[in-house]
């Protein structure tokens, strides 16, 4: 192990930096998953994948000539049909069943977004260069890739856009109230299948976001959408449905967590670290449970 990162000061601040803004871009990823997750009651494992695939749409734009910060805008847009469209053929027959069901579906829809994304794209690592070159912080003993803090400011920026649409737009309203109890909205005369797909939809611009500037920060290939997924998940476990605030938290948590463990572990070990967080999260939280349970008896 390399405890370096404890004996230099400015090491340790180039990692919390680094984990924030990269936290910043994972929480805008678990912030649609926690919207549909709410609304629909289905945990999407075919999240990370419509990540990358909105990655790869930035990417082309970049092949083509046309910078990929455009993306931000073309690759939600793209995104946001895409998602209507696994609505309609996939989602809406799984909605309102049995949440292992759900799981099940997109996974299968997940396996199926990988394979196209490497038959039309192939399985080469890629990165649509943004040339933002890179900020130095404490006489330069800090530097950060200004594709970072780009990034960063763009999910901020989505974030707040969505959750002023979610409270002053008719159909922001319609979502909360079918969140909160899709039998009473329905009454009401709320159209709860418009809503699902509007929602799908929502979440998949969300990732198509994500990807465009993921595409633009790191690199990206086929294969590489369950991490996404894995973050995703642990984000809104830790912090329950409908929390933006926890969200946002818990989100630049895992990211310093994820630097931290990049320096002391080494690169290798960076993705596993990820996945043992989880189980110990489920792990505490299955234990907690068992716990409350026992002291209501």
């Amino acid at each position: 192990m390399d405890f370096m990162v404890f004996q230099y000061p400015m090491i340790s601040v180039q990692a919390c930096l680094d984990g924030i803004l990269l936290g910043i871009l994972f929480a805008l990823i678990a912030y649609g998953m926690a919207l549909q997750w709410g609304v629909m009651n289905i945990i999407n494992i075919a999240q990370g994948d419509l990540v990358i695939l909105g990655g790869y749409i930035a990417y082309f734009m970049y092949l083509y000539g046309i910078h990929p910060a455009w993306g931000v805008i073309v690759s939600p847009i793209i995104m946001y049909f895409v998602g209507i469209a696994i609505y309609k053929l996939v989602i809406n027959k799984v909605v309102d069943r049995d949440l292992f069901i759900s799981i099940l579906a997109t996974f299968g829809i997940s396996i199926l977004f990988m394979q196209l994304m490497n038959f039309a794209f192939g399985a080469d690592v890629v990165l649509a260069n943004s040339d933002y070159g890179t900020t130095m912080l404490f006489n330069n003993n800090v530097v950060l890739p200004n594709s970072k803090i780009f990034s960063a400011f763009i999910s901020i920026l989505f974030a707040i856009c969505l959750v002023i649409y979610m409270k002053k737009s008719k159909l922001g309203r319609a979502i909360r109230a079918t969140a909160q109890n899709a039998r009473a909205a329905k009454i009401l005369g709320v159209d709860t299948e418009k809503v699902y797909a509007a929602t799908f939809g929502i979440n998949a611009a969300l990732c198509g976001v994500a990807g465009a500037l993921i595409s633009i920060t790191f690199t990206i290939h086929p294969y590489m959408g369950l991490p996404y997924t894995i973050r995703s998940f642990m984000i809104v476990i830790v912090a329950g449905l409908g929390n933006l605030p926890g969200v946002a938290m818990s989100g630049m948590g895992l990211g310093v967590f994820e630097e931290f463990a990049d320096y002391i572990l080494g690169t290798e070990f960076r993705i596993g670290s990820v996945f043992l967080l989880l189980v110990l999260i489920l792990v505490y939280r299955r234990f907690k449970l068992s716990r409350k349970r026992e002291y209501l008896k």
